[in-house]
């Protein structure tokens, strides 16, 4: 049997779903469980990369699919995979909550709602029900030393959200987001984190830091946004 190892997935699923996870065993898996793998890979990719209208449609798609279930508690899960890609990308970070997800927290199991308080960055009481690879992370006060040792980078991209939205990052974190965004070619993440660097540079008076980081700016905002396919 073929498996289907999602691409950017491939951390969410293993963390908070298992509807998605890899095909391995007979009878093959239902068509809208990989129709739904398939669009949130591609959603998620998008995002990243900063193709809003792929992220929109694959995302559309993969709602489609699940709605055929009625499975109320699938629906969260893939709105909670949606909420970890943007607290990576440091997107919202004023909120407190992941709003679509939220709306359907009554439906979903313990794990996913632990997972939503922790990328809130609430205290979560019981941090076993979090994905292993973030456990440290809800346990201590963590720094760039804690997310170096998570070897997926789009998870290390969330802890270092995380973090940053409990008002514990370092220059040290910061650093490491940037290097984990720009090997992956993560166009939207990298310059949310760059951005934050750049507000450090200027309010420590770092000119020749601050027009380094400018440059790195505008050399990402000039890239294609092409990458994940419709």
């Amino acid at each position: 049997m073929k498996t289907f190892p999602p691409f950017i997935l491939r951390t969410l699923t293993a963390s908070i779903i298992s509807f998605l996870a890899a095909c391995s065993s007979t009878p093959p898996p239902p068509d809208w469980q990989m129709n739904a793998q398939g669009s949130m890979e591609r959603s998620i990719e998008g995002y990243l990369i900063g193709n809003s209208r792929v992220e929109a449609a694959e995302f559309t798609r993969a709602k489609s699919e699940i709605s055929r279930t009625g499975r109320a508690d699938l629906m969260a899960r893939v709105e909670l995979m949606r909420c970890a890609a943007r607290v990576a990308s440091l997107a919202n970070v004023e909120k407190d909550e992941c709003e679509a997800f939220e709306k359907l927290r009554p439906d979903a199991a313990a794990a996913e709602r632990a997972y939503a308080d922790y990328l809130a960055g609430r205290a979560v009481p019981d941090a076993a029900l979090l994905p292993p690879q973030q456990r440290a992370i809800a346990t201590q006060s963590a720094d760039a030393s804690a997310i170096q040792n998570i070897a997926d980078p789009l998870s290390r991209l969330v802890a270092a959200g995380v973090i940053f939205r409990r008002g514990e990052s370092s220059p040290s974190l910061l650093a490491t987001a940037v290097e984990t965004a720009s090997l992956q070619g993560w166009r939207r993440p990298l310059l949310a984190w760059l951005g934050v660097q750049l507000i450090r540079a200027e309010k420590t008076a770092d000119t020749a830091e601050a027009d380094r980081l400018r440059r790195r700016i505008a050399l990402v905002e000039n890239a294609p946004t092409s990458g994940a396919k419709p």
